[in-house]
């Protein structure tokens, strides 16, 4: 096992005791929330429901995936490298896994418990500030444990295996990924499925208001606010800290050597003391906007995140190349000065959150000219609705992805070309960005908080006028902020799949390396490893990996479809079959829509999973690791698009929605009324469920990839090439993956089938 020296593990023990430390102020928070007054029975009773059915939820959604989470950790054992490598990665992958499900399950259990305290606050003589100050830290519990357990798991994994600890950490990366996708993607069907099926029979069919308790998806509607949008998102943040902190470690040891494998740790460890200043600093002061307290918080926590790591960089690395430890000759005459350029990055990293931040709060705010101009379309009808909102979600794409290009080639700018230290630098970017991951976090929790304290509040009817409104400000606002962590999710989710993709050029240059004079020569050998996007052969990887991004955000938003219209017609039967609904005077099935969104949303989970897995496998063992790096690069460059493109335009519909009912364009129960809660039915599945799902995605195939290289190379390249077995191995890969989606549309047409015979019968 390679050593580190005495100086490096005292660094990386003394972050991991910030680890802790942030843990611990995570519970100091979680006891203020706690602490806040809990509102009147009723507001008590609907919360109960709310928190037993995201429970229930999440419960029979892990035990689902206990068996698929066994299944990998016996298939990495399979990978080559050395034993004790492999044990620690296989079990790193359940920690990994662990650590994202219990992130997950933390971000529910607290939000489904401060929803009724933030509704209770908004009775209060200073209800928006107390409700915003609950709600920030709810989120602020969940943000400072995604950075306590992230640096935890690194930080062990480096004083365990030291030198070893990237190829380690690439298990505890993956199993987060993994199980972020997971929980993004049922939580998503969830949500987004009641969601749906309230506002099409509740508000268009019915004309009452969202969260009327008359409505029996309410309940599953505030249900999966926290399974999608809490669990969810915490998840996928958690998997996104800790896939940058692999792909950082693994190219820090190859450019900076020991100093590259400790100080991205120092910089997310800065991360948790900037995250501290950015809950405590985020207070609403008076009747100012809440929006305006979190940029504030936000953006005084990123300074203070740039000017700490600078220090760090300063006072860890020395100022020439040659003087870091285990370098290699390649950089070794670099003229730049480590100190600098690493400040830089990671400063870049820092900007780019907020102009990041900026942008999608231009594109979807409630004040903003493009989301007036997509409710002022709804004085047109539902069509123009939909056509004005897609604009936006492909312009604010264009932007996006334009700045994140910017962020990427200034960081390549100043590694003055070089290929091994920019790759290093986009990874530190992306920990730079992350200083910044706990009031993310935060931010994101904000959202769902408020809705459900808005819900609660007009279930219970025991909040006036003036306490609505309190709520509905905070509810515009959380939309917001869901909108932009999206955004700033999808920034971090490019710079550590590009970091990951240097992570794998590297482990296929160690490979070819270790063939040395067994190397097959052949045109067909040549033409598998060949980089060159102008082969057709990895041209076609290219194309593929764009391919699975499309096909991967149709299979989540056609679960929705499906899983939205069995909503639909289980509250339309309600409404029919149980007179006195209407009138108030019977209670609606609750139960049966939230098990109805449970059985849906987990019957989806295996596809978007087994596609994920095994597509690039497929890919790079029937194709071979040119194009499989091809597959890499078409994969991030659509999902990026994608993925904003789907975020903002959802972001936009929801809050035209929110102008509309605060009285514009004709206010609630109009046509335009009508258009804009159709547009928002449009973007549920956009916003919350394929396209934030795509950030872990192109994570996990990079990571497949990155597993999966060593043996690429061995199997298909070397002079003993077992071209047979080779092919094998792509054939079941495509099977499984394809297989599942065939499987998944055979299931979708026997589900409509059994629905419209069920429907059929109940009408005779």
């Amino acid at each position: 096992m390679p050593s580190l020296a005495s100086s490096s593990l005292v660094t990386v023990a003394v972050i991991a005791l910030i680890a802790v430390a942030s843990l611990g102020f995570a519970v100091y928070l979680r006891r203020q929330v706690l602490a806040a007054a809990e509102g009147t029975t009723r507001m008590q009773t609907i919360a109960q429901a709310v928190q037993e059915g995201a429970a229930a939820y999440l419960s029979r959604m892990f035990r689902t995936l206990v068996l698929f989470a066994a299944v990998v950790f016996g298939l990495l054992f399979l990978l080559p490298g050395d034993a004790g490598v492999r044990v620690g990665r296989s079990i790193f992958f359940l920690v990994g896994a662990g650590f994202s499900a219990a992130i997950g399950y933390l971000g529910m259990w607290l939000a489904v418990r401060a929803n009724v305290r933030v509704a209770a606050s908004a009775m209060a003589p200073d209800g928006r500030s107390e409700g915003a100050r609950i709600a920030f830290r709810t989120g602020g519990v969940v943000g400072m444990s995604v950075v306590g357990l992230g640096l935890l798991g690194a930080a062990v994994v480096v004083l365990i295996y030291r030198g070893d600890a990237p190829a380690v950490l690439e298990g505890f990366g993956f199993g987060a990924a993994l199980l972020a996708m997971f929980m993004r993607v049922g939580g998503g069907i969830f949500t987004k499925a009641a969601d749906v099926g309230a506002d099409l029979v509740g508000k268009v069919e019915k004309g009452i208001p969202e969260d009327d308790p008359r409505n029996p998806a309410t309940i599953a509607d505030n249900v999966g606010d926290n399974v999608g949008d809490c669990a969810g998102m915490a998840a996928d943040l958690f998997e996104s800290y800790a896939v940058t902190l692999v792909a950082a470690l693994i190219l820090g040891k190859v450019a900076f050597g020991e100093q590259g494998l400790v100080f991205p740790l120092i910089v997310t460890a800065v991360g948790a003391v900037t995250a501290v200043l950015g809950v405590l600093l985020t207070r609403v002061r008076g009747t100012e906007s809440g929006l305006r307290a979190i940029y504030r918080g936000f953006y005084l926590a990123a300074l203070a995140g740039v000017v700490l790591s600078a220090i760090a960089a300063f006072v860890y690395l020395p100022s020439t190349f040659a003087e870091l430890n285990g370098v290699g000759d390649a950089l070794a005459d670099h003229v730049a000065d480590p100190r600098v350029v690493a400040t830089l990055a990671v400063a870049i990293g820092v900007v780019l959150a907020g102009v990041i931040l900026w942008v999608t709060g231009y594109f979807t705010g409630t004040t903003s000219k493009p989301t007036i101009h997509v409710a002022r379309t709804s004085l047109t009808g539902p069509a123009t609705v939909v056509l004005s909102g897609i604009g936006v979600g492909f312009e604010s794409a264009v932007y996006t992805a334009g700045i994140i290009a910017a962020a990427i080639c200034g960081v390549f700018l100043i590694s003055g070309g070089s290929i091994v230290l920019s790759l290093f630098l986009i990874a530190l970017a992306g920990c730079g960005l992350l200083t910044t991951v706990g009031v993310i976090v935060a931010m994101d929790t904000f959202g769902p908080v408020s809705d459900n304290a808005q819900g609660i509040a007009e279930m219970s009817g025991d909040v006036d006028a003036a306490g609505a409104q309190v709520l509905t400000d905070l509810d515009a606002v959380g939309n917001t902020t869901k909108a932009i962590t999206k955004g700033i999710a999808i920034a971090t989710a490019v710079l550590a799949a590009t970091a990951l993709f240097g992570s794998y050029t590297d482990a296929v240059r160690q490979a070819v390396a270790s063939l040395g004079q067994a190397m097959d020569d052949s045109g067909l050998a040549v033409a598998m490893i060949s980089y060159e996007v102008i082969s057709p052969i990895t041209l076609v990887g290219v194309i593929l990996g764009a391919a699975t991004v499309f096909l991967f955000s149709g299979l989540a938003i056609d679960a929705v479809t499906r899983a939205a219209g069995a909503i639909v017609f289980e509250v339309r039967r309600q409404f029919h079959t149980m007179p006195g609904i209407m009138e108030g005077t019977v209670r609606p099935d609750y139960g049966r829509v939230v098990d109805i969104c449970t059985k849906d949303s987990l019957r989806e989970l295996a596809t978007p999973g087994l596609l994920a897995a095994f597509a690039p496998i497929a890919v790079g063992f029937g194709l071979g690791v040119g194009p499989l790096a091809g597959f890499l690069a078409g994969s991030i460059g659509a999902g990026v698009l994608m993925a904003v493109f789907l975020a903002n335009s959802g972001g936009t519909w929801d809050n035209a929605k929110k102008i509309v009912e605060d009285g514009r364009y004709g206010g609630k129960n109009s046509e335009a009324h009508a258009a804009v809660v159709i547009g928002d039915t449009v973007g549920d599945p956009f916003k919350d469920t394929a396209g934030p799902a795509i950030n872990p995605l192109i994570k996990v195939m990079n990571l497949v990839a990155l597993l999966i290289a060593p043996a690429v190379v061995t199997v298909s390249l070397g002079v003993d090439a077992n071209h047979p077995l080779r092919l094998t191995i792509a054939t079941v890969a495509a099977l499984v993956a394809f297989g599942a989606v065939i499987v998944s549309r055979l299931r979708a047409a026997r589900v409509d089938r059994e629905g419209r015979l069920e429907r059929e019968a109940q009408a005779a």
